[in-house]
């Protein structure tokens, strides 16, 4: 394995069956590779859209309300049920935790295609997470 950048149209990306031996074969493998970094930027809008929904739906609680629900909490012995609010955030983390856990999948599959040090594959990356964050970041206006 080289381990310097080649131009090259034969590489093996990620795993055995995704063994690349001709150009039409790379163009390709970088076209699967620029649209898994256009994903991973998607992502990243997705996950800021979820935050910016999950806050806007939590009450904004006064610092009197919160000491009067601290008080109602340690007062009662027996188990209260869970409030809306408490399960709405739940959905809305447990939502983001798996987007969290795709985009960290993503990111070490782009960075292992890098690795393979083939040009070709590089500027896919390169290419698709600039094309990426032009598609999504314009669209953070409208959350």
């Amino acid at each position: 394995m080289e381990m310097h950048f080649i131009f090259s149209d034969k590489v093996v990306l990620l795993f055995d069956f995704w063994s690349v031996h001709s150009p039409a074969g790379m163009a390709l493998s970088v076209l699967v590779v620029l649209l898994l970094a256009v994903l991973y930027e998607s992502l990243k809008f997705g996950k800021a859209k979820l935050l910016h929904q999950a806050l806007e739906s939590m009450p904004t609680l006064t610092s009197q309300q919160l000491i009067e629900e601290t008080d109602q909490d340690s007062s009662s012995s027996e188990s209260l049920p869970v409030s809306s609010t408490r399960l709405r955030w739940f959905s809305y983390h447990f939502g983001q935790s798996l987007i969290h856990v795709a985009q960290v999948v993503i990111g070490y599959f782009m960075m292992l295609a890098v690795m393979s040090y083939n040009t070709w594959i590089f500027l896919g990356v390169v290419l698709g997470s600039a094309v990426g964050y032009y598609l999504a970041y314009p669209l953070l206006s409208l959350v």
